[in-house]
């Protein structure tokens, strides 16, 4: 049976915020296939490890390498949202940013999301949940093997979770990989953890 590909390699990796060191001496590698959950309490440094991975926050020490190629999607904790844009016009403009979308493939996006019929409602008139859903929406209008979640759980309810998990499992059968941070865990199989709090890996 053929190894999977890594996607993601990390060496020794620390972060630095005000003279604090969050995390130091990190490893891991990320297969396709693979799905990891960055765990710790608040202030552990989940959110600047996700965005060190991204490439928007700077790395003080260690290395970060993408040995096929730097291909990746990250939708950070803060939605980057217009309230005053519908939720199709959100898209629009997001996704120009990478690869521009056309109307039907954003409306498809929103229906497979949940929003079918929300699609030219003001995001300032939907539900902390649906505004989760509609910048989570990304996920089906980009090829980027690898997705950067931070905090994708947060405002959903029980069916968002179960809806997510099933988008998850489809994008890591397909031959994609994931690195997610959440106070919640997932019920789905195989999932590796990293709990900046001890950094020791785990599979639950």
């Amino acid at each position: 049976m053929t190894t999977p590909p890594i996607l993601l390699q990390v060496a020794q990796l620390a972060c630095e915020r005000d003279e604090r060191c969050l995390f130091s001496g990190l490893q891991f590698s990320v297969r396709a296939g693979e799905i990891w959950h960055i765990k710790g309490p608040n202030g552990s440094g989940k959110t600047s490890l996700l965005r060190q991975l991204a490439g928007l926050l700077p790395v003080d020490k260690g290395d970060i390498s993408f040995p096929t190629e730097k291909s990746l999607l990250y939708i950070g904790h803060k939605l980057a949202l217009k309230e005053q844009l519908t939720a199709n016009e959100n898209l629009a403009w997001l996704s120009a940013l990478s690869t521009p979308s056309t109307e039907q493939q954003r409306y498809s996006a929103l229906a497979k999301v949940g929003l079918r019929g929300f699609e030219e409602t003001l995001v300032a008139h939907l539900s902390a949940g649906q505004k989760r859903r509609v910048a989570l929406a990304r996920l089906h209008l980009q090829t980027a093997p690898l997705w950067l979640l931070d905090e994708p759980l947060t405002a959903m309810d029980q069916e968002g979770i179960k809806d997510q998990q099933g988008w998850f499992s489809e994008h890591l059968e397909k031959g994609g990989a994931m690195v997610f941070t959440s106070h919640q865990d997932l019920t789905l199989d195989g999932v590796k953890v990293i709990d900046l709090s001890t950094l020791e890996e785990a599979r639950v």
